[in-house]
């Protein structure tokens, strides 16, 4: 892939909004909480931890939702390594992705962590086996191999990014999933539910994060 990084503009509050797609990358009341929220309670984390958990996500971002799990593996006691695979377009450096986790303090031991052993493509960092796929997911996800437990989908708005929401690439992800698997977003937007489910999901509407009325849960039979 070209190289083709992510273009950022920072609100006055420290929040990476995307010049590309006009949206911040995470919520602007409090980007940690709603991915707790979102991606792991959504996903009914950190409960079904269990040796051998494999998690991808559509949006590497900031590295939020990656460092959040991670920390929460840690504390739950797990010892063997968490893969997490996550497919990114437009990647952060490595210095934006710094100044964005300064704002959330209580990750700074598994964020000095990760950014001390980052390099583009991913890391073993002992307790979590990371890759990040760049390239564009409708042609990237196709290609890759593995199957996970539960998927972060986090995209940025599907009014704004929809090559991200479509219904073919909803049918790679399910296609991508495990029997049990899971999938978790912050959008509800109709289109995507309709395509979760064509796919094979059972979908359901359930309560938002903080402005946000409702979120999608998934699940694979």
């Amino acid at each position: 892939m070209a190289d083709q990084r992510a273009e950022l503009t920072w609100t006055e509050d420290q929040i990476p909004v995307s010049d590309r797609f006009d949206d911040p990358y995470y919520s602007l009341q409090n980007g940690l909480e709603e991915t707790r929220h979102v991606f792991l309670a959504g996903n009914d984390l950190p409960a079904r931890f269990a040796p051998g958990f494999r998690i991808a996500e559509l949006g590497f971002g900031t590295g939020l939702n990656m460092l959040t799990v991670w920390s929460e593996w840690e504390k739950s006691g797990q010892t063997t390594p968490l893969t997490f695979t996550s497919f990114e377009a437009f990647p952060m450096t490595p210095e934006d992705m710094s100044r964005a986790m300064a704002s959330f303090p209580e990750l700074t031991p598994w964020s000095d962590r990760f950014l001390a052993q980052w390099q583009s493509g991913g890391c073993d960092l002992g307790t979590l086996r990371l890759e990040v796929i760049e390239g564009d997911a409708r042609q990237t996800l196709p290609d890759w191999a593995g199957r996970v437990d539960a998927w972060f989908l986090d995209g940025f708005s599907p009014a704004k990014n929809p090559e991200l929401w479509g219904a073919d690439l909803m049918q790679q992800v399910a296609d991508h999933t495990a029997a049990e698997g899971t999938a978790a977003t912050y959008t509800a937007a109709g289109f995507v539910r309709r395509g979760l489910e064509e796919a094979g999901f059972t979908v359901a509407r359930t309560p938002g994060y903080g402005r946000k009325r409702h979120m999608t849960r998934a699940r694979k039979p």
